[in-house]
Parts: C-alpha cells; structure tokens; sequence
C-alpha cells in the first residue's frame, strides 16, 4: 500500500514539476478541438405526419381491394424522394437561390436524399423528417414534400388511369380484328366441310350431339314400347263391350261414375303405374264403391236385353292409337340419328386432317374471344375506378401534424463537445506532464533512489528556499492559475454564446 501511495506522489510531483507544458499542451489541444465544433454546421430537423384516409368506392373484393390499395401507398413512399420530385423540392424552396447550372441541381438532389426520411408509423400514418442547415429551409422542403404527396397520388393517379385506358382500347383493337379475322376464317371453313353436315359446332361436337340424342331417343322408344306392351296385355283382358239393358235404355249416375273411374285406372295403367302407387289404391277403393253403386241401380228407359260397349275398352284403344304414333315417331328419329352419326362418322375417317384443323381453329377462336371479353372487362373496370377519382375522394389525405419551424438545432450537441474538448485537453496536458517526467532520471523521494541504487539511503537534505524565491514562486503560481481559470473562462464564453445562439433560434 505504501509503495502505491509513492508511485501516485511521484507521478503528482512529475506532473506539478512540468505543469507550464501540460497548461500549453491543453491550451493548444482546446484552442484546436473548439476551433473544430465552432465549424460544425448546425443541423434542423423539421417533422410532419401524414394520414392516408382510404375509402372503398367500387364494390370490389376487400382483400383484393385492400392490398392494392396499401401497394399504391408503398408506391408513392417509394417514388416522392425520386430525382424529379427532389428537383421540384429545390426548385420550389429556397435551395434554388443556391443553383446556378444543372451540375448545382444534381448536387443539391444528391444532398437531399440524405436530408430526408420518410417512415411509416401505422398503417396508414406517415412521418416525414427533413434535415437542414437552417430551420426555415427545413419546414420549407417538408411542406414542398407534402404537396408533391396529394399532387402524385390524385393528378398521377389519373395520369396512370388515363394511359391504362388508352392502352386497353388499343389492345380491344387489335384483338377485334384478330377476332373478327378468326371468325371469317371458321365460316370459310364450316361452309367448304360442315355446310352438308348435320348439328352445329365442330365434328367432335356433333358427334357427341348425335349420340347424345340417340341416347335419349333410345330411352323414351323403350319406355313408349313398355307402354305399349302394357297397354295390349291389358286390352286382351278386358272385354269389348259390357251386357246391359237393350231398347234404348240408359245408364243412370253410378253406372256412369263407374265408367268414369275406370277409364281412370285404364289411363294410369297407361302411364306404367303399379298397383301399389297411392292412386291407384285410391282409384281401386272408389272402384268397388261404385260397382255396388251400380249393381243396385235400375237401367232407365227402353226394354229388353242388350250389350253396350265398354268405355275401358275404348279408353285402352285410343292410349294404343296414341302410343303406336309415339313409337313409330320415334323409331323414324332414331334412323335418322343412326344416318346422322353414320355421316359424321364418315366424314372424320374420309378426311381426318379437317377435323384436325377445325380443331385448331376453334381453340384459336376461343382463346382470341376469351382474351377479347376479358379486355373489356378490365376496361369497364379502369373506367370506373377512372370515374371515382374523378368525381369522388377515394383516397384523402389528412395532414395531422404540420411541418414544425425547429427554433434550435438538433445536432451537433456543441454544449457537449466543448466540454468534451475541455476533458479531453486537460487529461492530454496531464498525460504530456507525466510521460516527460517518464523520459527523465530524477528520483521524487529517497525509496526511489533506495530502490534504483541498490544502496540505503542514509538521509536526506530538504531545499533551502529563500525569500525572494518563495516571492518569485508564488507569482508563478498565480501566472498558472491565471492560465487555468483564463482556460475555465474561456470555456464558460463559449457555453455562453452557445447559449446565446440557441436563444435566438433557427
């Protein structure tokens, strides 16, 4: 412990010996740095936030809706600090009165892509900051980035909509006369080899029409000959005519109401109905009612015995008359499906290179006609999207905090430099003091001689100062205080001024 408190009173006492060289060296070494922050030009930051109101004009998916919407507003983020808007900033704010060719323009440009930061806080919110020299040119570049914000999205928006437009019309154009060009041709061919064919459309469709008919020919001529067959086995059951009062004597109600009724299961039974269908258990029950009815009933009028014809019967004839017409009818479509299909048939094995190239020319027709419809919708679309920025404000900016006039700079800290450059000069005279000290080979005290020697140190003689030294060593004294409060004063001036600086703003 001893020898440590040795070591620091001989490193004071080096430094104290030499204090005139570390007073200089600090005096130059602040006269230097402060020289240094005084050239430092001051920096102004002015800050504005924007909010970016969306509204959704056209009934358009959200999510589709949504996402373009936030593209177009990463968009212009991106673009306002391009060099065109930037030449506009400097054209357009005191920046000009600085310029004077085009190669003073490109190198103010090139200034303002690092003076200016545009963030986005929010979804829709954004913060512009703009570094300048002075406070006034900030707020005037930050309001000039504003306006050039509204300007692009509502006058460029319609810039962009306007050429999408006429870039649309002329691509409906020229897909019409391709269009048009692919329909003469498929007429041209469909008269030289599907103008005696029969069906529309191409072979393969025809075709497939063809079958398709003769499949459901086929189907109903089964069901109308089930039918048929039914109807005869039910005519070769039921007798021609029923034995009754001859003379002109007449049916009265129930008899009449008996013969209603089964005409109506004679034409159920046409129809291909089973006894278990619900009608025909209904139709069955008002049956057997009514041939009680009638058995009760007298015959009215005439007399003498008799037959009279069966309304059954009759009713069983005239579904038959009606279903041999249906089968004959369709037995006759059903050859002429047979001719049809045969045709078509023919004409694809007699010249497959037609079907081929008919082929290719509907898929060409069709893929023109689907580019063709979908051209109009998009531009049905841009023009509606064209009509609500034009009559609507579908996209409204709100300036929510405007540009701030900064009345003090934000960078550099000088209040903190100067003293920085004080600390800084002060250790460095301290430091010069005692690596000079280092460089010499004078002990401090008789250990260090003890130990340096190797021998003891019997004693020691104090210095025997007389009166006009200790006169002369105290005025020196006061020279070096002087110089260190005279480096204090001097660094509490330039606080002051600092101070005095900021006091009186941008």
């Amino acid at each position: 412990m001893g020898s440590i408190f040795d070591e620091i009173r001989a490193a004071i006492h080096a430094v104290w010996m030499r204090r005139w060289i570390a007073l200089a060296v600090a005096w130059g070494l602040c006269l230097a740095g402060w020289l240094v922050v005084s050239q430092m030009p001051n920096k102004f930051e002015s800050h504005a936030r924007i909010f970016v109101q969306l509204r959704q004009i056209l009934p358009t998916d959200n999510a589709v809706t949504q996402a373009g919407q936030q593209k177009d507003i990463d968009s212009v983020r991106q673009t306002i600090t391009s060099a065109s808007n930037l030449e506009k900033v400097v054209r357009g704010t005191d920046l000009a009165k600085t310029v004077a060719t085009d190669r003073d323009i490109a190198d103010r440009i090139a200034a303002l892509q690092g003076m200016i930061k545009i963030t986005a806080q929010q979804d829709n919110l954004f913060e512009i900051t703009v570094t300048a020299g002075s406070g006034r040119l900030a707020k005037q570049i930050a309001q000039k980035l504003i306006d050039l914000f509204i300007e692009d999205n509502l006058a460029g928006s319609r810039d962009e909509t306007s050429s999408s437009l006429r870039f649309l019309d002329q691509q409906i154009e020229s897909r019409q006369k391709a269009l048009q060009d692919a329909e003469a041709k498929r007429a041209d061919f469909q008269a030289r080899y599907l103008g005696s064919l029969p069906g529309t459309g191409s072979l393969s469709e025809r075709m497939s029409q063809a079958r398709s008919q003769l499949a459901q020919v086929d189907s109903d001529l089964a069901a109308a000959q089930s039918a048929l067959n039914t109807i005869n086995a039910q005519m070769s059951g039921t007798a021609a005519s029923v034995p009754g009062a001859g003379g002109g004597a007449s049916a009265g109600p129930a008899r009449a109401r008996l013969n209603a009724i089964m005409g109506q299961i004679a034409e159920a039974r046409g129809r291909g109905w089973t006894d278990n269908h619900p009608d025909m258990i209904a139709l069955r029950g008002q049956l057997s009612a009514a041939q009680a009815a009638a058995r009760n009933e007298p015959l009215v009028g005439g007399g003498g015995g008799g037959a009279s014809s069966n309304p059954l019967y009759v009713s069983l004839q005239a579904m038959r008359a009606d279903k041999l017409t249906q089968v004959a009818s369709l037995t006759q479509r059903k050859s002429a499906l047979e001719g049809d299909l045969a045709k078509l048939n023919a004409a694809m094995n007699d010249n497959p290179a037609a079907a081929a190239e008919q082929s290719q020319i509907d898929r060409n027709y069709q893929v023109l006609k689907d580019q063709y419809d979908k051209l109009l919708a998009d531009r049905e679309q841009v023009r509606l999207r064209s009509s609500v920025q034009n009559d609507t404000d579908a996209v409204k900016f709100s300036v929510i905090d405007p540009p701030t006039q900064p009345r003090a700079p934000t960078a550099p800290n000088r209040t903190l430099l100067l003293t920085g450059v004080l600390i800084a000069g002060l250790g460095a005279g301290v430091a010069a003091a005692f690596a000079l000290g280092k460089l010499t080979t004078t002990y401090s005290t008789a250990s260090r001689l003890e130990r340096a020697s190797g021998m003891p140190v019997i004693g020691s003689i104090g210095e025997v100062v007389t009166a006009a030294q200790i006169a002369m060593r105290r005025k020196k004294l006061m020279l070096f205080a002087g110089g260190v409060a005279a480096l204090g004063a001097a660094w509490v001036g330039l606080l002051g001024v600092e101070m005095i600086q900021r006091g009186m703003g941008a």
